[in-house]
């Protein structure tokens, strides 16, 4: 019996649940600082030990993907998953915080090097739509999540409940988390799982290994780490930049692009057969460099949300579209080239992209500072908030006004990486065009015949 639309949605789920998760963590960051006493650096540690463990599993995971299965990786994600909301909801201090998060980090990783070859064996005719269908879901889960934990905050307000209740709105916000967890892990129960593509088509592991070597994956790899750069790096930034160019809260321009990303994602077929995968991937590149440089340049709130649509319409095929010319340009590399496709984008962000962001905000602050201010505010490089607390107000108006223009360059200086992007895939489609268009290579079972 066909069972593939059950799997698909048991994945589409599991993103959901990434994305809730996801979504709660950055309303409840400053719970973290208030209920353990910790510095937002030690909450930024605790928070970032994800990114370790979900780089690390979606390596490892794809490696072992054929050796361990689909159904046990995605078992080992819902048990990891279960694990570490319950240790962050008991969590006591740093240490069991930051164990919960690589918990939770683990869990992502493996969903996501299960997910995709799970999704490129059972829709092998058409995987950039499915893939960019798939992965729709983590933008939807965003704005689940986020719309679920700011009712919370409003109903337990409007309730006038006790204050005991009050400081547990953030434990009863990640809770919420178990939901979508439970409801992957029941559409997966009793279901039986393809090999992967690869293994069908009796592809050796050598084989596999040898198509990373590869010039063009290689290359690919490469225009990953600028194209997660450009989607996640402004949209872990926002919250703080668009709040210091126009004053308002940075999530809403998350919530509005994420939900034209969830809307776009379902028509992404249409596109591929129309432009191929590497021509969708050539107009996002030039719609985020544009969405960006407008973003840099608007002053109201009117001029920042119509940068964002286009910058949202930009983005919005990246990450899914990257998945989908791997396995459709590299089948033989199996889950193994998806795992390192999705493992360097996030290790690349993690460890490069926000940090430099960040820098780069700082840098532009304390550049455009009155040289009165510098010695007053400034501390190891940045300017001290408990500082800028004792100034008047004319003087914190300067502060604002030199972190607006930090804000405005920085997003500036992100959109040279689409700029970038738009030269090199416009030299992949020039290339396919010479030999006659975008070709998907197709794997034939042992015998000739397309594998089931």
């Amino acid at each position: 019996m066909d069972n593939r639309r059950r799997l698909f949605a048991a994945s589409c789920m599991a993103l959901v649940a990434m994305a809730v998760a996801f979504s709660m963590c950055t309303d409840i960051m400053g719970d973290f600082e208030r209920v353990f006493q910790l510095k937002k650096a030690a909450v930024g540690q605790a928070v970032g030990a994800y990114a370790l463990g979900a780089t690390a599993a979606i390596f490892i995971g794809g490696a072992v993907l054929d050796f361990l299965g689909m159904s046990r990786a995605l078992w080992i994600a819902c048990a990891a998953h279960l694990f570490g909301v319950t240790t962050i909801i008991c969590a006591q201090g740093f240490w069991s915080l930051l164990l919960g998060w690589v918990f939770m980090g683990t869990a992502a990783g493996m969903i996501e090097a299960s997910i995709n070859p799970l999704v490129a064996t059972t829709y092998r005719n058409c995987k950039t739509h499915m893939l960019n269908v798939l992965h729709a879901w983590w933008p939807g889960g965003l704005v689940i999540g986020g719309l679920i934990g700011y009712a919370i905050t409003r109903l337990l307000n409007a309730a006038d409940v006790s204050q005991r209740l009050l400081d547990a709105s953030w434990q009863i916000k990640m809770g919420v988390v178990y939901l979508p967890v439970l409801l992957y892990a029941s559409l997966l129960w009793g279901q039986n799982f393809p090999r992967t593509e690869r293994v069908q088509a009796g592809v050796s592991t050598k084989a596999m290994f040898k198509e990373a070597l590869r010039p063009l994956f290689l290359l690919l790899i490469f225009c990953m780490f600028l194209t997660a750069s450009t989607e996640l790096g402004p949209n872990r930034w926002v919250g703080v930049f668009v709040n210091d160019i126009i004053g308002i809260r940075g999530v809403l321009f998350l919530v509005y692009t994420s939900g034209l990303m969830f809307l776009l994602r379902f028509f992404a077929g249409p596109l591929a057969h129309r432009l191929s995968p590497v021509g969708m991937m050539l107009a996002s590149s030039v719609l985020s460099a544009v969405g960006l440089f407008a973003l840099s340049y608007s002053k109201t709130a009117g001029a920042v949300f119509m940068a964002a649509t286009v910058f949202g319409i930009g983005i919005a095929y990246f990450w899914p579209t990257m998945l989908g010319i791997t396995s459709e340009r590299f089948p033989k590399g199996g889950a193994l080239l998806l795992g390192l496709m999705g493992g360097a984008g996030n290790l690349f962000i993690g460890l490069v992209t926000f940090s430099a962001m960040g820098w780069l905000h700082d840098h532009y602050t304390v550049e455009n500072l009155p040289a009165a201010l510098r010695d007053q505010v400034v501390l190891q490089g940045r300017v001290d908030e408990g500082s800028v607390e004792a100034l008047d107000a004319h003087e914190k108006q300067s502060v604002k006004d030199a972190q607006k223009i930090a804000a405005s360059t920085t997003f500036r200086c992100v959109a040279a990486l689409p700029v970038l992007l738009t030269l090199i895939f416009g030299a992949i489609l020039l290339h396919d065009l010479r030999r006659g268009g975008y070709k998907q290579e197709v794997l034939l079972a042992p015998g000739g015949g397309d594998s089931p």
